[in-house]
């Protein structure tokens, strides 16, 4: 059962559950399901993906109808997005990338936002301008936990949410690291559990995922 009061967002995106779900809905209608499966197994960070037509209703919808989850906007990509997804009700916004335009739409959001990056000289520029909290992606392409773990010494004050090619396999190795706050990933959403409007499936799924945090 969900809470009938919305959940703060901390200070950090990355602090609210070890695994962020990657929600790409081609159906609004499937978003209030969708999502209060997800919180009730657990996970009520929801980041859902600017790549379909229907992305924006299902912002809106979990927004207005699921007060447990904390909804955010993913594939943010420029400044009309981050206004667009703040007014549907993103609580959050995670980007595949930056720019210093879309940086400081996404600053004065007024929401916590996750700026990707998958370089080093990516992350100490974002130190430069005073963000700390970071996407990483494509993780498995751009070098997965080897690649976080070498980070991790020469730029300590840097924390991660590494999404891409992420399973429930290899998540506990990520969310090992001392910079990983959470990842993101979308195994607990298969997409034949919500054509099949499976929801149970996806609330025992999403309870798995959620049990993967640090012991």
């Amino acid at each position: 059962m969900t809470s009938s009061a919305p959940v703060a967002v901390s200070a950090s995106v990355l602090d609210l559950a070890p695994v962020v779900p990657v929600v790409v809905l081609e159906d609004a209608a499937d978003a209030v399901p969708l999502a209060r499966a997800l919180v009730a197994g657990g996970l009520p960070a929801i980041e859902v993906t600017l790549r379909t037509a229907a992305a924006l209703d299902a912002i809106r919808a979990i927004a207005a109808e699921v007060p447990g989850a904390v909804v955010g906007a993913g594939t943010v990509i420029s400044p009309a997005h981050v206004s667009q997804t703040v007014t549907a009700g993103a609580r959050f916004l995670v980007s595949p990338g930056w720019t210093d335009t879309l940086l400081e739409a996404m600053k004065a959001s007024g929401v916590p936002f996750l700026p990707g990056v998958s370089t080093t000289s990516e992350v100490v520029a974002l130190l430069e301008r005073g963000v700390t909290e970071m996407k990483f992606f494509p993780a498995e392409a751009a070098g997965g936990t080897a690649y976080l773990k070498a980070l991790a010494s020469p730029l300590p004050q840097a924390r991660f949410c590494p999404t891409g090619g992420i399973s429930a396999a290899s998540a506990p190795s990520y969310l090992a690291l001392p910079n990983v706050g959470c990842v993101g990933g979308s195994w607990m959403v298969p997409g034949d559990a919500v054509a099949a409007k499976d929801w149970a499936r996806v609330e025992r799924l999403a309870a798995e995922a959620s049990a993967l945090g640090r012991d």
